[in-house]
């Protein structure tokens, strides 16, 4: 669509090329003509095709750390404050099905390629190398990249030998800018923060918050590439153990671990809100699609009140406790406000739905299913199951494998059930019968197509086990 400037300026040119043509239709105008309609004609087809390039949507996804559904109050908690995420759904939409692994490194894997855990999980806290991930994408595509928050990808100097710098490098993985907890070395993550910031790791004061510091470093990232488009990638610190007292807690003294993880959730919530109100003061809210959710279930220690029920945090389990996530997203006019899905989204399907959202062609070999149609309210093919499979330490035990859709899931050894009658999965199916023996067929067919055994995970010889 050509603006009304370029319009007149078209109308501009034909009316001179007309004139002289009645002077001088000689050989010599005829081809200078002929060029200056070519020039007038490009010109504004060329700037167009900058403009519509320009227009290409900034794309932020928040992964907030050991955090699960239970805990905001847009899925129904009175014990957490989360104002800014509340917002932020009764502006876009929130998701009731959405799925993580069970533990942060898997999830991250998962998240990052697209890929199940069985195709390309290693170990505890490496991502191969040899893996293409979101923010390789996204800087091919030439968006300005950046990443703020958890690393925990390269086998950082604390773990033993054998992961020891076997994964991968922010900047290996696609990513400009960086500020990092957790690359190289391990250091503090709340007060006195060691950070790795765009090469270099830098200690900081005691009075220093590094969740802080990281959501500062991505707002000065926003405000620098507010003219062009922009891939974020913010896997929180926050709300990790240790549960330490946060800049707006009472005391920095109290030691009440529940107290201070309800002040973290806080904590996390008012980062968000800062994202959130940057994209406005920018005024690129509407040119940007936000989507805010948790990496795992939440720390085993927390108790949460949710409908009249305690909930025990699952992180680490293989139930809802451990897995179920929320997953909030907010994109000005092409997202309906308040609205809701029930369409399932497991953590592979991240990857297919920003790279369709931004006009990125999609990889071929991925197992995500993009749930953009979903966000924008259009018909498309939604996921009908999710598999899930998990050994997040393969130096000692076995790895565990499930299939399920809303309401059943079927576990690789066998054990079956109804989510909806037993969601703490107590009491497992013995003879299916109607509606439950339809999802065991289903779901045993998904548990025969997909692969049962890692593809790459790091093995150990008798002996030569890592402490």
């Amino acid at each position: 669509m050509f603006t009304a400037a370029t319009q007149s300026l078209r109308t501009e040119t034909r009316f001179h090329l007309d004139s002289r043509r009645r002077i001088n239709r000689g050989p010599l105008w005829t081809a200078w003509g002929f060029l200056v309609a070519c020039v007038a004609i490009a010109w504004p087809t060329a700037a167009v095709a900058a403009d519509e390039a320009q227009r290409r949507p900034n794309v932020i996804v928040i992964m907030a750390d050991d955090i699960g559904a239970e805990c905001y109050g847009c899925y129904g908690s009175k014990q957490y404050r989360t104002p800014h995420i509340d917002r932020m759904a009764a502006s876009g939409m929130r998701f009731t099905h959405c799925y993580s692994q069970p533990l942060c490194t898997p999830s991250r894997v998962k998240l990052m390629t697209g890929l199940s855990n069985a195709r390309n999980y290693s170990a505890f806290s490496v991502l191969n190398r040899d893996q293409k991930t979101i923010g390789q994408y996204f800087k091919e595509a030439g968006y300005a990249t950046a990443i703020a928050g958890k690393w925990q990808l390269l086998g950082a100097e604390h773990y033993a030998e054998r992961f020891r710098g076997k994964g991968t490098w922010p900047h290996e993985a696609g990513f400009d800018h960086v500020c990092l907890w957790q690359v190289d070395k391990l250091g503090s993550r709340y007060w006195s923060p060691l950070l790795y910031i765009d090469g270099e790791n830098k200690a900081f004061g005691p009075n220093d918050y590094g969740p802080d510091i990281c959501c500062n470093y991505l707002l000065n990232f926003m405000e620098k590439h507010r003219d062009k488009p922009f891939f974020v990638y913010y896997p929180m610190i926050l709300v990790h153990n240790p549960f330490e007292p946060t800049p707006a807690s009472e005391s920095r003294e109290t030691r009440d671990g529940q107290k201070n993880f309800e002040d973290m959730v806080a904590q996390m919530d008012q980062q968000i809100g800062r994202i959130l109100a940057k994209t406005e003061e920018l005024g690129i809210a509407d040119n940007t699609l936000i989507l805010v959710t948790g990496d795992n279930g939440t720390n085993r220690s927390i108790r949460s009140r949710l409908n009249g029920e305690t909930i025990r945090g699952g992180k680490g389990t293989m139930t809802d406790a451990g897995t179920h996530v929320a997953l909030v997203a907010r994109w000005p006019g092409k997202i309906a406000a308040g609205s809701v899905s029930d369409a399932m989204v497991d953590f592979s399907d991240f990857l297919p739905t920003v790279l369709e959202a931004a006009g990125i062609e999609r990889p071929q070999n991925l197992d995500g299913v993009s749930f953009l149609p979903q966000l924008l309210g259009k018909p498309g093919s939604a996921r009908e199951w999710i598999y899930m499979w998990y050994w997040p330490r393969p130096e000692r035990g076995e790895p565990s494998r499930f299939a399920r859709d809303r309401r059943f899931k079927l576990y690789g050894d066998g054990r079956f059930y109804d989510l909806k009658a037993d969601p703490r999965e107590q009491s497992p199916i013995a003879q299916p019968t109607g509606e439950a023996q339809a999802a065991h067929a289903k779901l045993s067919k998904v548990l025969e197509t997909m692969p049962a055994e890692g593809a790459t995970v790091l093995r150990f010889a008798a002996g030569n086990t890592p402490q």
